[in-house]
């Protein structure tokens, strides 16, 4: 059982099945907290914000470098998601954004982790950069902050440079939804 950076619990309880009887179970869940995730967008340069950083699940899996290129992301803390996520895009991107929207929310790996992950857009232009961004020292995250594109950014995923799920996720919201 963990309880370095999050907690791992081992859960006994019984499940009522479709004909009335009942099963016990165990099962194991990570908990890390809930989380919020934005993609910044500009329409007139037709150009997303993403960032890139070391992620060492990805490295133990396969991943080469360990490097994905993701939207800006993070752990809600005590925070409300919105005041989270403009934490998240100021720490990491360097852009002071204003106006967010609130898209939908989505349970990530709902088979091992219990963390809610709330989507946000926003629009950003050239006037919101507030400072180079790359996350917090203290922190050690290291990022990268990378303007793409965004029929580049879509390219990226069928290419494999982007397979990080909530990143897929909202570029395709801005495609479904003809934002860009």
């Amino acid at each position: 059982m963990s309880d370095n950076w999050y907690v791992l619990k081992k859960v006994t309880f019984d499940l009522v099945k479709d004909d009335g009887s009942k099963v016990t179970q165990e099962r194991e869940a990570y908990d890390r907290g809930n989380g919020a995730v934005i993609l910044l967008y500009n329409a007139s340069l037709h150009t997303v914000i993403l960032i890139r950083q070391f992620r060492l699940p990805a490295y133990l899996n396969g991943n080469d470098s360990g490097m994905m290129i993701e939207a800006c992301a993070g752990l809600l803390d005590d925070d409300s998601p919105e005041e989270c996520i403009r934490r998240e895009t100021e720490e990491e991107t360097g852009y002071k954004i204003n106006n967010v929207k609130n898209i939908f929310k989505a349970f990530m790996s709902p088979g091992a982790v219990t963390e809610i992950l709330y989507f946000f857009i926003g629009e950003y232009t050239s006037d919101m950069k507030v400072s180079e961004g790359g996350g917090l020292a203290v922190e050690e995250e290291n990022i990268e902050v990378l303007e793409i594109d965004y029929d580049q950014a879509l390219g990226m995923i069928s290419s494999g440079e982007i397979a990080d799920a909530k990143t897929i996720m909202l570029l395709q919201y801005l495609r479904l939804h003809q934002i860009l």
